[in-house]
């Protein structure tokens, strides 16, 4: 099930990169990708990703033996799609490549699990089997917030923001003027919506059943998320 940066099976991968030598939990790092200048609403802060990202990865973190080593400060963002500021995909590679690389030679880092709460920086995925095979290191994209948090700044964004502190409630009713705040839902990111079917999908959701904060919904997409991490670095150690 492991989501290999290289297509195929974690295991192959390996044996591959790793020589077949078991990895000590203390030697796999958990890093968070996210966005810190991206409009989301009165209602959430423009780090909510990086955020949510680095609460997922440190929580796996805490529960595996990981290494949490903190977050990116560059992210992506696609074409036709105007949130906010983000940097180049090369930026964003670079950063990578080279936390990862100091990861390696001050820590002995042998692996690594990429949270990512930016949808935007899905495309650096088709980059990682290069990095992977340059630092002789598995690296696995786990992108299951993306997977399942539903629309941009919508009821499981807000849900998940609240169960960790970062949601202002006192701001919901304001969330749904979208003439206003037209990055929620993609409602009114016209060249969003035509270019992207998925974005369309989204903003219909959002305009037929609104939005609303729900604490036990949060919770338990948030432990999803966490699961898979840990599930992640699991079997990233396995021979």
């Amino acid at each position: 099930r492991l989501r290999s940066a290289r297509g195929g099976s974690r295991r192959e991968d390996h044996q591959a990169l790793g020589k077949g030598v078991r990895l000590n939990l203390g030697k796999v790092a958990i890093l968070a990708l996210g966005s810190h200048e991206e409009r989301h609403g009165p209602a959430l802060p423009p780090d909510t990703d990086a955020k949510l990202a680095s609460h997922v990865a440190s929580e796996a973190a805490k529960r595996t033996g990981a290494r949490f080593i903190g977050v990116l400060y560059s992210s992506y963002e696609l074409p036709g799609i105007d949130t906010g500021r983000h940097q180049s995909l090369d930026q964003v590679f670079e950063e990578l490549r080279r936390t990862l690389l100091d990861a390696k030679r001050a820590l002995g880092i042998g692996a690594a699990v990429l949270v990512n709460g930016h949808g935007g920086n899905e495309p650096l995925r088709e980059r990682l089997p290069a990095l992977e095979k340059e630092l002789s290191m598995p690296i696995v994209f786990n992108n299951t917030l993306i997977e399942i948090e539903g629309p941009h700044a919508a009821t499981g964004e807000l849900s998940m923001a609240a169960v960790i502190g970062i949601a202002d409630v006192s701001k919901i009713a304001e969330q749904t003027d979208f003439e206003r705040h037209p990055e929620v839902g993609f409602i009114g990111l016209k060249e969003a919506r035509r270019r992207y079917a998925w974005a369309e999908r989204q903003a219909r959701e959002v305009e037929k059943v609104g939005l609303r904060i729900d604490k036990f919904l949060g919770e338990k997409l948030l432990e999803c998320a966490i699961v898979d991490v840990v599930n992640d670095v699991r079997e990233i150690i396995r021979e």
